[in-house]
């Protein structure tokens, strides 16, 4: 899949929102990748868990490692394509854990998975947990990555689709200083 069909999967799903956003990492943009669009229909989700799986065929991953909510869902379906288990971190006083009887054994060679990709916050979160087991962290597979390949994790890192959308302190944001409405996805409603 090319970074130009991947782009027009989001844009199919309505996934690619424009307006002023406060992203996780706490920057803000004027673009926005919506994970849960493309989770919502298995049509646009499925094929980028595909690739994500085939470009990493040759890699010999032994588990792949997701983080709750949407990591879930793309770490089951990229596992199923290469045939193996899937892992699946949650927050846990405040970091990222295994739960539940989860493990990795120690040496076991583990794909980390993400849905969008700005800083590497949850990633680099899920990476400590393989560290965290002794295991052996060999690369990173995200739908999205929002720098463009800027941030270098030190390992393999495949996004299916690439794009160099700007983020902002929000001191120096743009859209804060003409007043346009701030909206958090994943909440209620506009804030300030």
């Amino acid at each position: 899949m090319t970074n130009e069909e991947a782009l027009e999967l989001f844009k199919k799903a309505g996934a690619l929102l424009t307006g002023h956003f406060k992203l996780s990492s706490g920057l803000h943009s004027g673009e926005y990748l919506e994970k849960f669009r493309l989770a919502e229909n298995p049509a646009y989700l499925e094929p980028m868990c595909e690739e994500i799986a085939r470009r990493f065929k040759a890699d010999n991953i032994e588990i792949v490692l997701g983080p709750t909510t949407a990591g879930l869902i793309i770490a089951y379906n990229v596992a199923r394509h290469l045939g193996l288990e899937a892992r699946y971190a949650e927050r846990e006083d405040g970091s990222m854990k295994l739960r539940r009887g989860q493990t990795l054994p120690k040496g076991t060679r583990v794909l980390v998975v993400d849905d969008i990709f700005t800083t590497g916050g949850a990633v680099k979160e899920c990476i400590n947990v393989v560290k965290e087991h002794d295991a052996v962290l060999a690369g990173v597979g995200v739908l999205g990555d929002r720098s463009a390949g800027k941030v270098d994790l030190g390992v393999k890192l495949e996004a299916v689709l690439s794009v160099d959308v700007q983020a902002f302190n929000p001191e120096d944001c743009a859209l804060c200083k003409a007043g346009v409405p701030l909206y958090q996805p994943g909440t209620k409603g506009i804030s300030k």
